[in-house]
């Protein structure tokens, strides 16, 4: 904080070193399962600074060879310790089980990046759960997962599509590097093991792309309130990244970025946020900053909002490297998407005893009169559910501001709610084998007199229990 001196004929600047409110943002990166765990450890050893890196798996061995400072088991109680059988179900539970340890280490988070390969069990079951506590805590959420290569078989490529649902409704943004386009890139020859080491380090490129124009000085500076402006409430995101040498080295890199086989279709059109970061060596010109984001610009729609950012590396003199992220598509298949998703909830209750659903809040009549229910008349049954954000048909700006005029929830009143509402034996736990979600039968109708305002990871520990 600076101060001034009021005095006369005294002018002086007092210079106040307070932690608090000289730290820049709070960034930590969470790599949930195998997965994640690996793009964690290939994060720490490229050096990626400025973030605090969390690991968290159902599988104590894994988190014993991670390199990741924090490391927290969860579900010790029904996996003893093992993994999650590729059941996203067990990762779920396992997450549920323990939130209290979870929200301990993400509490004070600026901005979140949760991690993961989706079609596992731990990853694709648990990285909802952290997102959503990351989320309640007031944190900016960021999911960057691959989903499966097609060797790895049908039932992970389903569990990961069941799982990018889940996801989507606990975060801001989710970039999602698909496997198979990615081995589309990679020399033919390329062993099994290098494959899956690339897709971790694409995963890198895309925190690392993010996090470096808020952490790390440049010619061009951003901060997170900039970042914050793009990746809030946005989505689905994109990811593209180019590199270059040679004479026309930041066009051709900018080119590459847009051109990426990891963007679908080739395109950022349709995108309504775009960050741009561009890394070059002391050597890269302001020119050259220009020419490349111009191409970016002139590849966009003309009302996308574009935030870019450019800084040195003495690494890369004679190299450009250009990153795209592009963000809030609302493609007709992304509309459907989300009025699927809406109908099914609604079709879990039976046509006679079916809740009104209600996509934004109506305030009551003061002028209307309630009529008296006889006593030998059952109430009608109707129940107002306020839908949980995946099935919310609002706009991104509506969802946005909502966000904001609500108070930001602390970790302390979290877990008290959890105690509160739910005062579960710890062996209770063990007896789930498990909830049906979206990965078995929905039973939301039996829950329709569920407190809708409890956050929806306590509202299935909630149901978790009461079946157990």
């Amino acid at each position: 904080m600076i101060q001034f001196s009021n005095e006369p004929q005294k002018v002086t600047l007092q210079f106040d070193d307070d932690a608090q409110t000289m730290r820049g943002a709070v960034i930590k990166v969470v790599g949930v399962g195998g997965g994640g765990g690996n793009a964690v450890d290939r994060m720490i050893e490229a050096g990626v600074g400025g973030v605090d890196f969390i690991v968290a798996n159902t599988d104590s061995q894994a988190l014993r060879r991670s390199k990741a400072p924090v490391k927290i088991q969860i579900g010790a109680k029904i996996t003893k310790g093992l993994g999650a059988g590729a059941k996203p179900e067990v990762g779920r539970q396992s997450a549920l089980e323990d939130t209290n340890l979870l929200l301990e280490h993400l509490e004070g988070s600026d901005m979140v990046f949760v991690t993961t390969g989706l079609g596992g069990g731990t990853g694709t079951g648990a990285a909802p759960i952290v997102a959503s506590l990351a989320k309640e805590l007031g944190a900016l959420v960021v999911a960057v997962v691959t989903s499966p290569f097609t060797f790895e078989g049908p039932r992970r490529k389903r569990n990961a599509e069941h799982g990018l649902q889940e996801l989507k409704g606990s975060v801001d943004t989710v970039i999602t590097i698909s496997n198979d386009k990615l081995l589309g890139t990679v020399a033919e020859k390329t062993p099994f093991t290098e494959a899956f080491r690339i897709a971790d380090d694409v995963l890198r490129q895309a925190v690392q792309g993010i996090s470096d124009l808020i952490n790390v000085p440049g010619v061009i500076n951003l901060d997170f309130a900039d970042v914050k402006t793009i990746m809030e409430g946005m989505g689905v995101a994109l990811m593209g990244s180019g590199s270059a040498t040679g004479e026309n080295r930041a066009v051709e890199a900018a080119q590459r970025a847009i051109s990426s086989p990891l963007l679908e279709e080739a395109s950022i059109v349709g995108a309504k946020g775009v960050l741009l970061n561009i890394i070059g060596g002391p050597d890269l010109t302001m020119a050259e900053i220009n020419e490349a984001a111009t191409l970016i610009h002139e590849a966009c729609d003309t009302d996308a909002e574009i935030i870019f950012g450019a800084v040195t590396d003495e690494s890369m003199t004679g190299s450009v490297t250009v990153t795209v992220i592009a963000t809030g598509f609302d493609t007709p298949s992304r509309n459907l998407m989300a009025q699927t998703e809406h109908q099914s909830v609604v079709k879990a209750f039976p046509a006679e005893n079916r809740p009104t659903v209600r996509t934004t809040p109506i305030p009551p009549n003061p002028h209307q009169q309630t009529p008296p229910v006889q006593s030998h008349q059952p109430e009608p049954r109707t129940t107002e559910v306020r839908t949980h954000e995946r099935y919310d048909l609002r706009s991104s700006r509506e969802m946005n501001d909502a966000r904001e005029s609500g108070p930001v929830r602390k970790a302390d009143d979290l877990r008290m709610d959890s105690a509160a509402a739910y005062n579960t034996p710890d062996d209770s736990l063990q007896k789930v084998l498990l909830t049906p979600n979206t990965y078995g039968a929905n039973n939301l109708g039996a829950d329709a007199d569920d407190d809708l305002d409890i956050p929806t990871y306590l509202r299935n520990l909630r149901k978790m229990n009461s079946n157990g």
